[in-house]
């Protein structure tokens, strides 16, 4: 074939090249050889996928790797005080001081707020006086009742019309400014909520304080009647109250060594998890992955999509192909097809058909808008159809198996001879349960409809694609793991995540790489994101060899199930024939025979 032919001759020239001349034209026999290793060979397919995770707006949410042994010392002195504050257990009122109550109360009057005075008095006869760790941080009915998390959710990183954000004065958030004193803290924080009028990515204008709503008892019941008509001032202040000792105790733990650091160290980290995580995310994609044939990416933010659509190298080497969705989500599925290896023109969505199998499978499928990109395209080395589709399956991965049988269901309608890959964060779990789908029970799933894996058909619970947990820096004490414990078991989010599957016996896996390092590169029991690779989730990548498709009429019928249209040989191709169980039999030159629930050649 040609594409072979000039891929071959290249190699020979380069070797004939760097045999006869050790300078200029060993060089240039050099150069051939790369540009030749770069090339597709259409005997291979070369692929990654990658959930690149929505950025994260508390850069100490999670334990990262960090090169700094302070990052390790301040987190696990946060963690020591929040076990055992002892006599630094101060009351809420010596951090949220009274003074700072009255002003806050004027500060909602003045807004034209309901039930002000009855969320102050409530505050002070049953929070004021509580302990900051003990009687506030870990109360686990403050967290029931939303009182600090939901206006946290509406006022910690604000979306502006002029594509930046606006971040609430506190230590979980990329907020810009520092203070050296809690009174300097205040009086940014009461500003920013009551005095700033910001113009909203809506559209809107208005003050983060107008952001913040009552909230419902119908969703929230451990909230009383009482609180439900006082949550939205009574929230204010527990989330003022929050911040404080957030800030308090960053200044005050391990006996003050980190006052001066921990406001610097937050910047580093902002840049490098935040403000520059889409150019560190494109970075490694153009540095390590340039070569690929197919990039199947999820969570991709409509900010990463502009950015890949002007990259250099990433718009010139890949036409770039996006999920279906309606706007209000930021975290999309995205394709890149090699303009070399792919004819950009042949690209068709095939969302609208696999959207309606998926809802003719019936239930309740926690897919969203954006999660699923389907999509068919011409090789143009070997002239074949593929199916290619990206997918971020939910948290608890249960919308992945319903999305991998209308998948396969869609493989089955397509021409004979269509090849497949499909690319997911499946969010599958080591060890799986009613609420979370396992990985083994996953993979006993895509065998049964014919598919394999780049894992094989027997996945190992323990080859993990993410290794992260929370600190004790985030409002889900809860959830929060020890240092000591990062590399225990069951302990954060250590799971065999991500894939790639495809059709058993159309490809064999050369190799199948994980990296956390963004150098193709993986450390096993090391937690990510880390200042260099701005994920959670590794980026998985295999060379996958094209095997030769199967005679027509030696797969006709071959895994069909009862009452779909079985394949049965007709002349050299095999053709759609509505048959029972009771039907399997000789057809032509293809005998089939029942076994179990299905008809078999």
């Amino acid at each position: 074939r040609r594409s072979t032919c000039v891929y071959t001759d290249m190699l020979f020239l380069a070797c004939v090249l760097a045999a006869a001349a050790p300078t200029e034209a060993a060089a240039a026999g050099r150069g051939l050889a790369r540009r030749a290793a770069t090339l597709p060979d259409p005997a291979y397919l070369r692929v990654a996928t990658w959930n690149v995770a929505a950025i994260n707006n508390n850069p100490f949410e999670y334990w990262i790797t960090h090169e700094d042994p302070k990052y390790n010392q301040m987190m696990q002195d946060v963690q020591a005080f929040l076990d055992e504050p002892g006599a630094a257990d101060v009351a809420v009122s010596t951090v949220l001081t009274e003074a700072m109550l009255g002003e806050l109360q004027a500060k909602m009057t003045e807004a034209g707020w309901d039930h002000v005075d009855e969320a102050v008095a409530e505050w002070r006869s049953q929070y004021a006086g509580r302990q900051i760790i003990a009687g506030f941080m870990k109360d686990k009915d403050l967290g029931k009742k939303r009182l600090m998390s939901m206006p946290d959710r509406t006022t910690n990183t604000i979306n502006l019309a002029s594509g930046q954000t606006a971040t609430r004065p506190t230590a979980i958030n990329c907020y810009g400014a520092e203070f050296a004193s809690m009174e300097q803290w205040w009086a940014q924080w009461k500003g920013f909520m009551f005095d700033t009028k910001l113009s909203l990515a809506s559209g809107k204008e208005a003050t983060p304080s107008q952001l913040v709503g009552k909230i419902s008892r119908a969703k929230y019941p451990a909230l009383t009647e009482a609180e439900e008509a006082m949550s939205r001032p009574l929230s204010a202040i527990c989330q003022a109250a929050f911040d404080g000792i957030l800030v308090h105790m960053l200044n005050t733990v391990g006996g003050g060594a980190h006052k001066e650091t921990w406001q610097p160290m937050r910047r580093q980290m902002c840049v490098a998890l935040n403000s520059r995580k889409t150019h560190r995310t494109l970075a490694i994609l153009s540095r390590s992955y340039a070569d690929s044939d197919a990039i199947f990416l999820q969570e991709v933010s409509g900010a990463m999509v502009a950015q890949l659509r002007e990259h250099p190298k990433l718009s010139r080497n890949f036409s770039l192909h996006v999920a279906p969705n309606d706007g209000k989500r930021d975290q999309i599925s995205v394709l890149l097809l090699s303009r070399s290896r792919f004819d950009h023109a042949s690209a068709t969505s095939l969302n609208p058909a696999f959207d309606a199998l998926l809802a003719g499978l019936g239930g309740d499928v926690p897919v969203a808008p954006g999660d699923v990109l389907v999509l068919s395209a011409t090789d143009t080395l070997t002239k074949q159809t593929y199916v290619l589709a990206s997918f971020h399956g939910d948290t608890d991965g249960l919308a992945t198996v319903p999305v991998v049988k209308a998948m396969a269901q869609l493989l089955a309608k397509q021409p004979m001879g269509t090849r497949h890959v499909f690319g997911m964060d499946a969010n599958t779990y080591a060890v799986g349960s009613a609420k979370q789908q396992g990985v083994s029970e996953f993979a006993a799933e895509y065998r049964q409809l014919g598919l394999t894996s780049c894992w094989g058909d027997a996945p190992d619970p323990t080859n993990i694609t993410t290794f992260n947990a929370r600190t004790y820096l985030q409002p889900q004490l809860n959830k929060a793991v020890a240092y000591k414990d990062l590399a225990s078991p069951g302990t954060g989010d250590k799971n065999p995540k991500d894939f790639l599957l495809f059709p058993r016996g159309s490809f064999g896996v050369e190799s199948t790489t994980k990296d956390n390092t963004g150098q193709k590169a993986y450390v096993e029991r090391q937690p990510f994101p880390t200042l260099t690779f701005p994920s959670d989730h590794g980026v998985l990548s295999s060379v996958l060899k094209l095997l030769p498709p199967p005679s027509p009429l030696a797969s006709c019928g071959c895994g069909q199930r009862r009452g779909e249209c079985e394949q049965r040989a007709a002349r050299t191709s095999c053709v759609g024939v509505c048959v029972g169980l009771g039907m399997c039999g000789p057809s032509l030159r293809c005998g089939m025979r029942a076994r179990r629930s299905v008809c078999v050649c």
